[in-house]
């Protein structure tokens, strides 16, 4: 099978571990990973608007992986879902391979970001939201994923602050909480974004139908954010 037909070869949510068994050595993050895999597959299965046809147009949804350092649901996603040929993938973290062990948008198809820098994804995200909007275009999302440890990182708090009051309703954060963060936040998570104006649903991160309700529910004039609660990291 040449690269182009793989391209063109798409699978479903079943095949996700096993194209995730493609991946071996060592660096695995496997928690990481598999923490991330439900969410990923809703949203590029029935929310992002964007797709390896249209992942350079500027009317696409944009998708931010923040949590960087376990990259293995992404890349499987990707592959599922036709960015890259899934015979990429046993040459996972390999010294020639595009498929490193942090996400490299010079490299890999459908990335738009450079990953790995814990706490870095929501501020980029915030700059991307007001880029657009600066652009006049209001049509595309902005999502990002980050993992509820980098809610240790001041940078995501300063962005988090911003985007409420700047009423940017076209930003999406998805936190996946597998309670790896190092300090309590009063009143959960969600009450952190919510002081700060935004629109908060807290739904299990293994539930299909829940998260797919979250992602949509409407937030006029508001930035939104979903707790996605999975098991614990070292359960």
């Amino acid at each position: 099978m040449t690269i182009t037909e793989q391209r063109t070869q798409t699978y479903g949510y079943t095949d996700l571990p096993g194209l995730m068994g493609l991946m071996t050595g060592d660096e695995k993050h496997g928690p990481a990973a598999t923490s991330t895999l439900d969410v990923l597959w809703v949203l590029y299965d029935r929310v992002l608007r964007v797709g390896p046809g249209n992942a350079g147009d500027p009317g696409r949804d944009r998708f931010l992986l923040s949590k960087g350092h376990g990259p293995m649901a992404y890349y499987a996603v990707l592959a599922a879902k036709g960015f890259l040929p899934a015979d990429w993938l046993p040459g996972f973290g390999s010294y020639d391979s595009p498929l490193g062990h942090h996400p490299d948008r010079t490299l890999v198809p459908g990335v738009e970001i450079g990953s790995g820098s814990l706490g870095h994804g929501l501020p980029i995200a915030v700059g991307t939201a007001l880029g657009l909007r600066a652009q006049g275009l209001h049509d595309p999302a902005v999502w990002t994923l980050i993992g509820d440890a980098e809610l240790d990182e001041g940078s995501n708090h300063e962005a988090i602050a911003f985007a409420g009051p700047a009423g940017l309703d076209r930003l999406h954060t998805v936190v996946v909480d597998n309670s790896s963060a190092s300090y309590a936040r009063p009143g959960g998570i969600a009450a952190r974004f919510e002081a700060a104006g935004w629109s908060a649903r807290t739904v299990d991160g293994r539930d299909h139908e829940a998260l797919y309700a979250a992602f949509t529910a409407p937030h006029p004039g508001r930035p939104h954010v979903v707790v996605a609660r999975v098991e614990p990291k070292n359960a």
